[in-house]
């Protein structure tokens, strides 16, 4: 491998692009916004939740801290607590079974199938009587196969609550992530597919009782009139933060379309790499409408691959670490997942983001072409 130095540089993510892409129009929402002294739960949270639960084809959405907060108010508003199981795929964040442990739930760790996602057989292996709820994590920008899982929900009276952080827009047969469910929840952190420039989040519900409760929740329990009826958090969705992404949100389907043409660009030079696994294609299935928060493939010889790119100034990232929720040992789990732990050997994102151009996947797919052919030819040799 050259230890010349890189013709290009490709980060993994441009975080400084969050803000330089629209910084003549941020810059006069934040003057606006903050001249007004319009900082909490103003009319540009309302607006922006409106705005979202429209293009979501929610009821109800409502802006909030992060999407952890929103994930685990949820399975509290739901009513699961101590005594109760909740089943997850171990291919995600920490913050999934967090949120049901938080709210004195047992998180319980499946397996993820081919797809990345939570394998519904496995989902149904692991019900207990104990068993309350399904947390499908929408990993990457692609949503589950839901058909499945409210199969199996309908047949044992479970609940189903996603973890679509990383899914806002993304869809299984037409429906949008984060609706399929009781509650739903997206994340707003700068890297994600709508960023906004710090952290937020926000829950998706098509129940009344659920609105009802976290509207409550997010805000230390009290109502409209300040009286404060029951036990909450400081979970409210920053101001500022939902003025900007009100804004991005008009903009966001030119966002998923790019990322989109990014995918097909990779799928176009890699797909004959024998040695990677792929995602599948924009085009592939006309059941999945992928955003592509994140484009994660399965690598032969991983680490050294992303040795090559880091020399070759391309930056890439080993998802949580390199380990699944199971595998982090002081989490007290004992269950051994085996197709999940195989896969973490093998995952690794690529660049996937706005700020990249057309040369730039050139440069990432002519980098890893490179080093499969110096493998081939050491190799032989």
């Amino acid at each position: 491998m050259s230890a010349k130095k890189p013709t290009r540089t490709v980060p993994f993510f441009n975080y400084p692009s969050v803000f330089r892409e629209d910084e003549k129009q941020l810059i006069a929402i934040i003057s606006d916004v903050a001249r007004r002294g319009a900082y909490i739960l103003q009319k540009e949270n309302e607006q922006f939740e409106r705005n979202l639960a429209e293009y979501i084809g929610a009821k109800y959405v409502l802006g909030m801290a992060n999407a952890t907060d929103a994930l685990h108010l949820a399975v509290r508003a739901a009513g699961i607590g101590p005594g109760d199981e909740v089943i997850f795929s171990s291919h995600t964040m920490v913050a999934t079974p967090a949120a049901a442990y938080f709210a004195g739930a047992t998180p319980v760790p499946v397996d993820c199938g081919a797809d990345h996602l939570i394998d519904p057989t496995a989902v149904e292996k692991a019900i207990t009587s104990r068993t309350r709820a399904i947390m499908p994590t929408q990993l990457n920008g692609r949503t589950a196969d839901m058909d499945a899982l409210r199969a199996i929900a309908g047949e044992h009276g479970l609940l189903i609550i996603e973890d679509s952080a990383q899914a806002l827009g993304s869809r299984f047969k037409r429906q949008a992530a984060g609706t399929f469910g009781i509650a739903g929840c997206v994340s707003f952190y700068p890297a994600k597919t709508l960023g906004s420039l710090g952290d937020g989040g926000c829950l998706i519900t098509n129940d009344e009782n659920i609105y009802n409760s976290v509207r409550l929740m997010r805000d230390h329990g009290r109502d409209e009139t300040g009286e404060v009826v029951c036990w909450g958090l400081n979970s409210r969705l920053d101001n500022l933060q939902a003025a900007i992404l009100d804004y991005k949100l008009a903009r966001y389907d030119q966002y998923i379309e790019r990322r989109r043409q990014i995918a097909a660009m990779y799928q176009e030079a890699l797909e004959d790499v024998d040695q990677l696994v792929l995602p599948p294609p924009p085009s592939n299935d006309s059941d999945h409408f992928d955003i592509y928060q994140n484009y994660e493939i399965e690598a032969d010889d991983r680490d050294a691959l992303r040795l090559h790119l880091q020399e070759k100034g391309v930056g890439t990232l080993v998802q949580w670490g390199g380990k699944a929720v199971h595998q982090f040992v002081k989490l007290g789990f004992e269950q051994r997942l085996p197709y999940t732990e195989r896969l973490f050997e093998r995952l690794l994102m690529l660049p996937m983001n706005t700020s990249l151009t057309d040369e730039d996947v050139d440069y990432v797919c002519d980098a890893i072409r490179q080093f499969y052919v110096c493998r081939s030819h050491t190799a032989a040799a």
